[in-house]
Formats: structure tokens, C-alpha cells, sequence
């Protein structure tokens, strides 16, 4: 019978390990064979160490602090929303999450556009604040820009593990902080937020990554004036061809990438934090 299962396990695993072999072995082996290898064949570091260059360590910096303005605001977002629907009764929370994440189904190169419509010069926005005879914005092909599409396309991924650690959370736990005396933000303080850090681990981790990885987001509403190391590496593939200095750079995004799995993993140990 142990058998059996084991082959019958093995015959249901069968498409999902030609999937993973198919597109994550063999690309990732691809991008570290062209990253640690010059265009001979020969091994080779220049690619790796070329984000010491002066512009792509810029690229890499703003990339950095760019994601980690988004993750702040993200986070300052989330969480009292995640609070509000946590406190839900019923049906309600789940109707209310599933309307928050209802843009979620709309292609992601489509939201960005929209918010590029939305923010240029000429755009909804400013069309109708010059009716209205206001200021007009001028945030586009900014840093803010490319700011506000971070966080509202990876909010969700922020509030979705904030709101199912809280929902875990035994009301009664609280409420015996508060008949010991505690105040509402004693309580949220020393018991609720304490409780809910796997969940915020795993949102941080969530948007920082692909916010530090991004390139269209910066390519549509940060256009060709500002660079982010997605964008220096999508052009390296694209545009120069220069496969084995791409790769080169997207070892170095792995390891960043590698560095907030092993943080996520210290943190949230018991998986907590990942979401419904």
C-alpha cells in the first residue's frame, strides 16, 4: 500500500516538477551561467561587480530607498485597515477584502497605465483640477510617482498577512490585558502589534521584493529620466544584449531577494504570516 501511494504521489507531482524544472531550475541556472561567465564562455566576477559602477550603484540605491519608502507607506496604510476589517462580524470582513482586492484581477501593466492617464500633464487629474481653477500636479516622471504605483499596486500584498494575523488573534488575550488595566494602546502595544509581527514580516517582504525589482512601474510613470536597477537590467537584455551583464546584476537582486527570505524565516518561523 506504501508503495502504491508513493507512486501515486509521485505520478500527481510528476507536472508540477517538469513546471518548476521548466521555468525556475533552468532559468535561474541560465542566469547564473551568463552572470559568472564572460562572452568566451570563460568564469568571470566583472559581471557581478559591475553594480560598483557609479550608475548602476545609483540605480541600486534609489531602487533601495524607493522600495523602502513604499514598504513604509504600505505598512502605515495596511494596517489600520487590516485592524478594521479584522474587527468585521460575520460576512463582512470577507465581503470587504474581496472588494479591496477586486483591482488585484485587473492585469497589472493595465493599472500602471492608468495611473499614468491619470497623473501626465494633460491627464484626468490635472483636467480636472484646471476646471476647477486649482494648482495642477506635477508629479509624473518623478520619484513619487513611481512611489504612489509601488504602493498601490502591492498595498493588498501588505494588508492581506497583517489582517490574517489578526484575525488569529484570541480576543481574549486582550481583553484580559484590558481588565488588568491597560489602556486601548497599551494593549495594542504590548499585546496585539507584538502578536501580529510574522504577519507584517511577511507583507514587508511582499512588497519590498517586487518593488525592488520593478521595472515597468518606473518605465511608465517614472520615464526614461529615472533609472531603477529593474530598468538597467531589463535594458541590458532588451536593448544591449548584453545578457552576461544582466544576469550579472540580477545575482546581485538574488541576494538581496535571499537575504529577506532568511530575515522572513527567522521572524515568522511558524508560517503565520502567510496569507489565506
Amino acid at each position: 500500500m506504501n508503495k502504491k501511494k508513493k507512486i501515486r504521489e509521485a505520478l500527481l507531482s510528476a507536472p508540477y516538477l517538469v513546471w518548476s524544472a521548466a521555468f525556475i531550475i533552468i532559468p535561474l541556472c541560465m542566469v547564473f551561467y551568463y552572470g559568472l561567465t564572460d562572452k568566451s564562455g570563460a568564469f568571470t566576477l566583472e559581471n557581478v561587480l559591475a553594480i560598483a559602477t557609479a550608475e548602476h550603484a545609483k540605480a541600486l540605491w534609489l531602487s533601495i530607498g524607493l522600495s523602502l519608502i513604499s514598504t513604509l507607506i504600505c505598512f502605515l496604510l495596511a494596517y489600520p485597515l487590516a485592524m478594521i476589517l479584522a474587527g468585521r462580524e460575520g460576512n463582512q470582513h470577507s465581503v470587504i477584502v474581496l472588494i479591496f482586492i477586486l483591482p488585484m484581477w485587473m492585469n497589472f501593466l493595465l493599472r500602471t497605465l492608468a495611473w499614468q492617464t491619470l497623473l501626465e500633464k494633460t491627464g484626468v487629474i490635472n483636467s480636472i483640477l484646471s476646471f476647477l481653477h486649482l494648482p495642477q500636479l506635477d508629479i509624473i516622471n518623478t520619484p513619487a510617482a513611481i512611489v504612489l504605483g509601488m504602493v498601490y499596486n502591492f498595498l493588498p500584498f501588505m494588508v492581506l498577512p497583517i489582517y490574517n494575523v489578526l484575525t488569529r488573534i484570541d480576543p481574549n488575550v486582550q481583553n484580559a490585558a484590558r481588565d488588568l488595566g491597560a489602556n486601548g494602546l497599551q494593549t495594542f502595544l504590548r499585546v496585539t502589534f507584538p502578536l501580529s509581527i510574522p504577519g507584517v514580516v511577511s507583507g514587508v517582504t511582499m512588497v519590498f521584493v517586487p518593488a525592488l525589482t520593478t521595472f515597468v512601474i518606473s518605465s511608465l510613470l517614472g520615464g526614461s529620466k529615472i533609472l531603477l536597477i529593474g530598468n538597467v537590467i531589463e535594458q541590458e537584455f532588451t536593448q544591449a544584449s548584453n545578457w552576461h551583464l544582466g544576469s550579472g546584476l540580477s545575482i546581485v537582486l538574488m541576494l538581496f531577494i535571499i537575504l529577506n527570505m532568511v530575515a522572513t524565516s527567522v521572524l515568522d518561523r511558524e508560517g503565520e504570516g502567510q496569507t489565506i
